[in-house]
């Protein structure tokens, strides 16, 4: 069961200032008992928590470089509404900075080329007729549904008309009739509308008075909007991916249709739910080039990452689009698949950030309503649905947002975060407020936003976010730094494990306690690493002035290590090593970090994966005995190492397969006769689990038939 991510505020201590650097004792670390969350209920929480991209496959992705070009939308020259197939269209608005706004002759040129690929789908015939008919049509639809390139292509197709004449959208609606003193088709592109500028039908019978004494036709394009009194506009809605792609291949390589459709990574393009048009005419164009070679192929599969980049460059570079907005596309980039109201509420508090950044002269102001939910999710191409999601109270339904690309939350942290660094201050400052948030899902999506920041730009993050969470008095920044580490070095962050290791062995111990407990967190995530973090620990441990916080903070981590045998028996036989090393404190380290690991009974502990993978492992089962009789044999840890063997023997209560085990195990801890007494001892006093039946009784005379080894 995780814990809720609407559970009420730790009740920790205020977070005290932080030590001077160069301290070498515990001195900067709190003194209480308690000082620290579990490791293993800390770890919990990270699995629950992170975004799933981090804990399955590989989660890096690839650039839109290809063969050192660059490849895609965000490297072509597409703009505006592009699209064709099913519906509509093609619309090439030619190079960055155009302004195809402007009042004025649209080139007849650019029209040409939009009518060459541009398709007629159902709609389009009574859209047309309406036109002829009324000479006025107010065209509607979502944002980036290519009604713009249909307007043009429904004046265009009027036929007979001088010219196609573009107005400016900031034409008020009173004074639209003022502007039609042409002959011809004109165009008005998103028309802005608002409770105090609505569009009304008398506005529309002026424009239609005006265009029969001139000869024209207008066609308006609006957002869908309820600011049109008394007007029925033409609702568009444009065609689906697969249409636009076949229907320019259809154009471009008719005898090649079904067979470009077939490639691999056309299929995944077009299994997306929420490809744009203008992405998928763009892709169409690609795919119309494909001649077969291995460059192609790649340029094909890295498409889709390019239009994510491109829509986040976009969304984060438009002046068009609002603070608000841009905070929440960040908010939402933060808690993907996580409850919608977690991503508005706290994308507020990220406004707030950024006005104080770019307004510090006014007073920040949140609206207390704004956009509905279903607006917000649209803009940011995202979806909404409600689940059940675990918490301590148990299921409890939560309408639970996430984009529907999975690649976009990296994708738009990694552009803010690189390509606007003015926005740095704010996004840190909102960062550290997360991570002093009293609930567990904020605060590991805080480490896990940051942990992708530190992929992007590994010095920038240490020094602005982590290196104070690391070094503060305070367990609770301290949890979010090691989290931080760990999850940026799943995604690979470049020199983190030679900094874990150095951190090891930092004069301050507040680093070292961090740097301790991010190791012991990597095995599940990083089995690769498990060896060399375990190094590292055995390293710190072999220093004498480790205290008994710091010792308990190694071994800790070096039981998550090795619990579950997340790194098969490699991880086994390194423990095995460290028993003979000079250093009596990396002995004791082994034991007591082997120790508690038995010592776990959750599901996929130790003594489960041992049951079902590492006892038939020859040298992971010598390895093994060996821990287990050295344990029991060491006066320091005879006592925890009975004990956990007693967590072993009801386990075996519960699982045949864990019964077995211990059937091969427990002869082989019989060296001397002290062995065979003291186990038989455990045996003979070890009550049933739940007062059911004595599986003891069973090994126990397993055990008095064993020969002494």
């Amino acid at each position: 069961m995780t814990t809720s991510p609407n559970a009420a505020p730790d009740q920790a201590a205020p977070e005290a200032p932080d030590a001077p650097e160069g301290l070498s004792t515990d001195t900067d670390l709190e003194p209480e008992a308690d000082h620290s969350q579990e490791a293993r209920a800390a770890q919990r929480e990270l699995f629950a928590h992170t975004p799933g991209f981090f804990l399955g496959g590989d989660s890096r992705f690839g650039g839109s470089l290809v063969g050192g070009a660059q490849h895609g939308v965000s490297g072509g020259r597409v703009d505006g509404d592009v699209y064709l197939g099913g519906r509509t269209e093609h619309h090439y608005h030619g190079a960055p900075g155009a302004t195809p706004n402007a009042s004025g002759e649209i080139p007849p040129d650019r029209l040409r080329e939009l009518a060459e690929v541009f398709a007629d789908g159902p709609a389009f015939p009574s859209a047309l007729e309406r036109l002829r008919e009324e000479r006025v049509l107010i065209l509607s639809g979502a944002h980036a549904t290519g009604r713009y390139a249909a307007a043009l292509m429904l004046l265009h197709r009027l036929g007979g008309t001088p010219g196609l004449h573009a107005l400016s959208p900031e034409t008020p609606p009173a004074a639209l009739s003022t502007q039609l003193t042409r002959p011809g088709g004109h165009v008005l592109r998103d028309l802005p509308l608002s409770r105090n500028r609505p569009l009304r039908d008398t506005h529309l019978f002026a424009a239609r008075d005006q265009l029969v004494k001139v000869d024209g036709y207008l066609v308006v394009t609006v957002e869908s909007s309820p600011h049109l009194p008394g007007v029925t506009p033409c609702r568009w809605t444009p065609p689906t991916a697969p249409e636009i792609v076949r229907a320019l291949l259809g154009r471009r390589r008719p005898d090649d249709v079904d067979a470009l459709l077939a490639l691999d990574p056309v299929g995944d393009f077009l299994a997306a739910t929420d490809r744009r048009p203008a992405e998928a005419a763009a892709f169409a164009e690609t795919l119309a080039t494909y001649d077969g070679s291995r460059e192609a192929l790649a340029r094909l599969a890295d498409f889709g990452q390019a239009a994510v980049e491109k829509q986040c460059r976009d969304w984060l570079g438009d002046p068009a689009t609002g603070l608000r907005d841009k905070a929440f596309l960040i908010s939402l980039a933060v808690f993907d698949q996580a409850p919608y109201v977690l991503a508005a509420e706290l994308a507020d508090k990220l406004f707030v950030h950024f006005q104080r950044l770019q307004h510090p002269e006014l007073s920040p102001e949140i609206p207390v309503f704004g956009p509905a939910a279903d607006d917000r999710l649209t803009l940011a191409r995202a979806v909404g649905e409600v689940r059940q999601e675990s918490t301590d109270w148990g299921p409890i339904p939560q309408f639970v947002a996430g984009f529907l690309d999975e690649r976009t939350p990296r994708v738009l942290l990694t552009e803010v975060w690189t390509g606007h660094p003015s926005a740095r201050p704010a996004l840190v400052e909102w960062l550290k407020q997360l991570a002093r948030d009293g609930r567990p899902l904020v605060r590991t999506r805080a480490a896990a936003a940051t942990a992708l920041l530190a992929d992007a730009d590994l010095p920038s993050t240490m020094a602005l976010l982590v290196d104070s969470w690391a070094t503060s008095r305070s367990f609770g920044p301290r949890i979010v730094a090691a989290n931080t580490l760990t999850l940026a070095q799943v995604l690979g962050a470049p020199a983190l494990m030679r900094l874990l290791t150095q951190w090891c062995s930092d004069p301050r111990a507040a680093r070292r306690w961090t740097a301790i407990r991010a190791l012991g967190q990597l095995a599940p995530l990083r089995p690769d690493l498990a060896g060399p973090a375990l190094g590292a620990l055995a390293t710190r441990a072999g220093v004498d002035a480790s205290s008994e916080v710091e010792r308990d903070n190694l071994t800790e981590s070096a039981a998550l290590l090795l619990s579950a045998g997340h790194s098969g028996g490699e991880v086994l036989a390194e423990f095995v090593r460290l028993l003979y090393q000079d250093s009596p404190a990396v002995r004791d380290l082994a034991l007591a970090a082997f120790v508690r690991a038995c010592a776990n009974d959750e599901d996929g502990a130790l003594v489960g994966w041992y049951a079902e993978t590492g006892m038939y492992e020859a040298d992971t089962a010598r390895d093994m005995a060996t821990l287990w009789r050295t344990a029991l044999n060491d006066r320091t840890h005879t006592r925890p190492a009975l004990n956990a063997l007693r967590t072993w023997l009801y386990v075996a209560e519960r699982r045949t397969d864990a019964a077995l085990a211990l059937e091969f195990l427990l002869p082989a801890l019989v060296v001397t006769a002290d062995d065979r007494k003291r186990l038989a001892h455990e045996l003979r006093v070890l009550r049933a689990e739940n007062d059911g039946p004595r599986t003891a009784d069973h090994f126990l005379t397993l055990l008095h038939s064993a020969p002494n080894t």
